[in-house]
């Protein structure tokens, strides 16, 4: 018995040759397969011409092409980045002159400083927060909360003063330590904090003023680098979901009150999970009359070092 709903008939549907086909994978952009001894640019030659690989290329590229023309390359860090090691790179690429301001939220400071001047951070949260000893070390918070009170009396950024503190009193791990490398090389580190998200806020020394003070003086010194950012430049979000992305967007409009372009600059957030607001204010509202945003998504212990090659490469091509 036959249906009895009945069919399209497609005996007359008109068909065309693939040739006349838009396609968007050809055999040319196919990845290759590399040897075990192969180098580091055949690897990076050999992935795919295709999607995120190649946005991968482009972000790279255009971070050359920025440095090469004198342009801002700013590095916008959550401390999960440090955390899974990545200091050394990201010291690598300041060295490099590749970083030309690198922004970092109020927990990057911590993990900073305390790789620097004990080599171990990272406490084990769940533990310590069952005694009420979370977020309790002595060291850390004196450190931290004495150093921007020193810094607010000489009228100095935050990350400034951390990292000139960390070079004067010669930490013993000053080689893997961002604050303190960029300081003696003159690259300006902003930090941007929010009152009571940080271990150091917890402790009698920290004083809201002073750290209010000097995170502020940080958002206009990262607005002012950000004025360089016209007709090329780069933006990397890497690891911040809600502050840097939120503080960017501000500091960006702040420029452009002041009459300076700031277009035509490429954008790119990494993070482990695409959210909303970097996403948004990174990606696609920075660059809406100019420019071009990228997302990338996986682990920054990966993601970072692959970017980091990449730009190296570049720089002696």
């Amino acid at each position: 018995m036959p249906s009895r709903y009945p069919e399209i008939d497609v005996t007359q549907v008109r068909l065309i040759p693939l040739a006349s086909r838009q396609s968007k994978v050809r055999k040319d952009f196919l990845g290759r397969p590399v040897e075990a001894d192969a180098s580091l640019a055949a690897f990076w030659d050999s992935l795919p011409h295709i999607l995120v690989a190649d946005d991968l290329r482009a972000v790279a590229a255009a971070v050359v092409d920025s440095r090469r023309r004198e342009k801002p390359v700013i590095l916008m860090m959550g401390a999960h980045v440090i955390k899974v090691g990545l200091s050394p790179v990201i010291v690598d690429l300041m060295e490099r002159g590749v970083i030309t301001c690198l922004a970092l939220n109020g927990a990057g400071i911590i993990h900073d400083v305390e790789l620097s001047l004990f080599g171990v951070t990272s406490e084990d949260v769940a533990a310590n927060l069952a005694d009420g000893s979370f977020g309790m070390a002595r060291e850390t918070g004196e450190f931290i909360n004495g150093t921007l009170a020193k810094g607010a009396k000489e009228g100095l950024g935050l990350g400034e003063c951390l990292g000139r503190e960390l070079v004067e009193k010669q930490a013993p791990n000053l080689e893997v330590s961002l604050l303190g490398q960029a300081y003696q090389m003159s690259v300006p580190v902003t930090v941007h904090v929010a009152l009571g998200t940080d271990i150091v806020h917890q402790q009698p020394s920290a004083d809201g003023a002073v750290i209010g003070e000097l995170t502020l003086r940080d958002f206009r010194i990262l607005a002012r680098h950000i004025t360089g950012l016209d007709d090329g430049g780069a933006v990397l979000n890497v690891g911040s979901a809600v502050v840097l992305p939120e503080v960017f967007l501000k500091a960006l409009t702040v420029a452009r009150n002041l009459g300076h372009s700031c277009r035509g600059f490429i954008t790119a957030n990494f993070d482990m999970i695409q959210h909303y607001r970097p996403r948004v204010n990174v990606v696609q509202r920075p660059t809406l009359e100019g420019g071009k945003g990228y997302a990338f998504t996986g682990h920054h212990e990966i993601m970072i070092p692959l970017l980091a090659a990449g730009i190296k490469l570049g720089l002696i091509r």
